[in-house]
């Protein structure tokens, strides 16, 4: 299933400063019966959202009307537990397109990868000059540069550099997930196929 294409970002954020965010936070078990890609944005960190009867619970960030956004900022170690690629889902379906986070783990990173969410790993010094400038300002705007491979404060010009394998990132930037990438280069495989030995 292809996604959109990912060169440079530009956009406010939204800020979650809370280390060690679970996949089961992310998306909660109770929500992992479908198997199509839609609709799990609406269960995004849906026990820290609602209340029990299903009012929004105001003093969460994504309830706070000031903050909005296609990139999300989280604290440290981001993603932990279990390897449901539903939570990566969850964030692409909500309408995030990248996340930031000081650390990552690898699971949710390539889940993210995989379906066009771009994760974005900083120093803790340079996450947390991002949660003093969204604090300090919330309509602080962000650039997210895939083929530069730099994410800038544009408010003070203040910038990063992150990593990414060569290969993710040529299917970011084309929209691809891995078997769209298959089928860009068909035309390669059964040329490949034709000279294999009988």
């Amino acid at each position: 299933m292809a996604y959109d294409k990912f060169n440079i970002l530009t956009s406010t954020a939204v800020p979650l400063a809370i280390e060690n965010v679970d996949t089961d936070q992310l998306i909660p078990a109770r929500f992992l019966k479908a198997t199509e890609r839609v609709g799990f944005g609406d269960n995004l960190f849906r026990d820290w959202r609602y209340n029990p009867d299903n009012t929004p619970k105001k003093d969460f960030v994504l309830n706070n009307p000031i903050y909005s956004g296609k990139i999300l900022v989280g604290g440290k170690n981001f993603g932990s537990g279990s390897s449901r690629e539903h939570a990566a889902w969850a964030v692409y379906d909500y309408g995030f397109r990248c996340v930031v986070s000081s650390f990552f783990a690898d699971i949710f990173r390539n889940n993210c990868l995989n379906i066009g969410v771009l994760p974005v790993q900083v120093s803790p010094e340079f996450a947390e000059k991002i949660f003093e400038a969204i604090a300090a300002d919330p309509n602080t705007e962000l650039e997210v540069n895939l083929p530069e491979q730099t994410i800038t404060l544009l408010a003070s010009g203040e910038k990063e550099t992150f990593e990414i394998s060569p290969y993710k990132k040529d299917n970011m930037l084309n929209g691809f997930d891995d078997i769209d990438y298959l089928q860009s280069i068909k035309p390669e495989i059964e040329e490949f196929a034709l000279h294999l030995p009988l």
